[in-house]
């Protein structure tokens, strides 16, 4: 069987037109690739971060918790990876319960925490309420 030189060229151009095609697929199926594995890679590393300070956050808040008396006033901190706490109690008035009492010795604690993260500056809080004498004798 003897082909004509002409449809022996059509098939080898043909053939270098799909190599061609595939290589292009190819290396946008591999650039798609790649900017999906980078964003969830930066996607990740920003939730590592917060729930690292959602722990710092949670622990000195904890910490402001199980003092035994509160105190009114402001004091700050620095963690060892240099982030600043800053930790605010103050005495609520005038706070009532739901059938109209007022709760005497309420304090509301805030905790903010205050870091410089890829050369930006960020800021998050916690606040809560506790009773003054949670932990006192009665």
């Amino acid at each position: 069987m003897n082909v004509p030189v002409r449809q022996r060229r059509r098939f080898r151009g043909f053939l270098l037109l799909e190599v061609i095609l595939a290589l292009a697929v190819f290396a946008a199926a591999g650039v798609s690739f790649a900017v999906i594995f980078s964003q969830m890679g930066k996607s990740a590393a920003l939730t590592q971060a917060e729930l690292r300070m959602t722990r710092v956050l949670d622990s000195a808040l904890d910490e402001t918790l199980s003092l035994p008396t509160l105190e009114e006033g402001e004091w700050s901190t620095t963690t060892d990876d240099g982030v600043e706490l800053v930790t605010i109690v103050e005495i609520l008035d005038e706070m009532e319960a739901e059938d109209g009492q007022i709760l005497q010795d309420m304090y509301k604690i805030t905790v903010r925490a205050r870091w410089f993260e890829m050369g930006e500056a960020k800021e998050r809080a916690v606040e809560t309420w506790r009773y003054g004498r949670m932990y006192q004798p009665s």
